[in-house]
């Protein structure tokens, strides 16, 4: 069972494709994987194909300096919050699968949710 805690509109800004900070914390954003941005795949890492620059222009688009409200499923291996996050009731993972600028992980998707919302 995952404990998920929604928090209060936070502001937020874009890291990349799909990590965000808010405040101290940083945000990775569940069941997506957007690609890295120029010299951060490093050799023999298997990144997402496409523009790293573009994917984090989009995130910007989408957040557009709005509050974000997270649900925080854990922690990643680099101590990052693993998050839903929402903006406006639209969620960003979603946007960012819509507008070709990230890739659908499965094994990245706690409990399914993006899967269920992204259709």
């Amino acid at each position: 069972m995952i404990a998920i805690l929604a928090s209060a509109a936070l502001a937020c800004t874009v890291t990349d494709g799909d990590t965000l900070r808010c405040g101290k914390e940083r945000v990775r954003l569940t069941g997506i994987d957007a690609p890295e941005l120029p010299g951060h795949c490093r050799k023999g890492r298997h990144c997402a194909p496409g523009d790293g620059r573009a994917s984090k222009a989009s995130l910007i688009c989408i957040i557009r300096g709005r509050p974000v409200t997270l649900y925080r499923m854990g922690r990643d291996h680099y101590g990052r919050t693993l998050a839903v996050a929402y903006v406006g009731g639209q969620n960003i993972a979603c946007a960012q699968l819509a507008a070709g600028q990230a890739i659908y992980r499965r094994d990245w998707d706690n409990g399914g949710r993006i899967r269920r919302e992204c259709r």
